[in-house]
């Protein structure tokens, strides 16, 4: 059975971009999580500094990741991010190693 992974985007904007970049952001949730394979895909924005923007995702597997960075809105977004990140996103994959939560 395929692994589950979970990948954390931290993601800064250009000064004067911030709201663009959520605009931006935002118009890949739905999408996304309509995705076959997206378990969870979630945009946080840091508290106090509403610059930084943080994507929490969970895929069922590393190919429906892989798929996910194919879709045309991703590569979209990634062709035009140099206009509103202030340095590059920083990407981590991550597996899990406890059990899912039993709720």
């Amino acid at each position: 059975m395929p692994e589950q992974v979970t990948l954390v985007a931290h993601i800064k904007a250009k000064a004067g971009q911030e709201e663009e970049l959520g605009r931006r952001l935002t118009a890949l949730v739905e999408p996304t999580r309509a995705e076959p394979g997206c378990i969870n895909y979630d945009l946080h924005r840091l508290n106090d500094d509403g610059s930084v923007w943080m994507l929490y995702e969970n895929w069922v597997s590393k190919a429906a990741l892989d798929a996910h960075f194919k879709m045309s809105y991703l590569e979209d977004f990634i062709a035009r991010k140099d206009e509103v990140l202030a340095e590059e996103m920083d990407i981590k994959l991550y597996s899990m190693t406890s059990g899912s939560a039993p709720y």
